[in-house]
């Protein structure tokens, strides 16, 4: 609970940065993609909370790791994930989670549908059930999802860099 009130915090900082956004091209012998941007997470519950972070995405649905940082860069966490693992890293303390969805609920708040991320991010829909993306914006490098079921309605902003034709 702490941590997520020090990222609320955070938010309108995190919101108000420019430019941090640069993805790679998907590597083609390993189906790896690197992104990064900013996100943040708004969970409509009882008490409503909000999550702000600059995020960068390493490698695929499958196997990968997603690390959040403050806008003034300290580090909130590494989630790793590999089929049957998943793993947040705070410094030198590691939490095993049953899956991702678990891990992402225990930093954020919500279960993110990380794997929907990889092909929401490159403008591709996704079927997530409960979620519905928006991806009209991406283009320019915006996406949004919103998560209606299971309730507490959730909503994901990501803003990133799309990479020069």
């Amino acid at each position: 609970m702490k941590r997520r009130a020090l990222v609320a915090g955070t938010a309108v900082a995190g919101l108000a940065l420019t430019g941090c956004a640069a993805p790679r091209a998907r590597r083609a012998d390993t189906g790896s993609s690197h992104w990064s941007g900013r996100l943040s997470l708004s969970v409509d519950g009882n008490p409503p909370q909000s999550f702000a972070a600059v995020f960068e995405l390493d490698g695929n649905p499958e196997q990968g790791e997603l690390l959040l940082t403050t806008p003034l860069g300290n580090t909130l966490g590494a989630l790793q994930w590999s089929p049957g693992t998943a793993v947040l890293r705070e410094g030198t303390q590691q939490r095993r989670f049953a899956s991702l969805a678990a891990l992402t609920e225990a930093v954020t708040g919500a279960a993110l549908p990380v794997d929907a991320l990889f092909d929401w991010l490159q403008g591709r829909p996704a079927d997530v059930p409960g979620w519905r993306a928006e991806l009209s914006q991406v283009a320019q490098g915006r996406l949004q999802a919103t998560r209606d079921a299971p309730l507490p309605m959730a909503q994901l902003r990501v803003v990133f860099e799309r990479p020069s034709p």
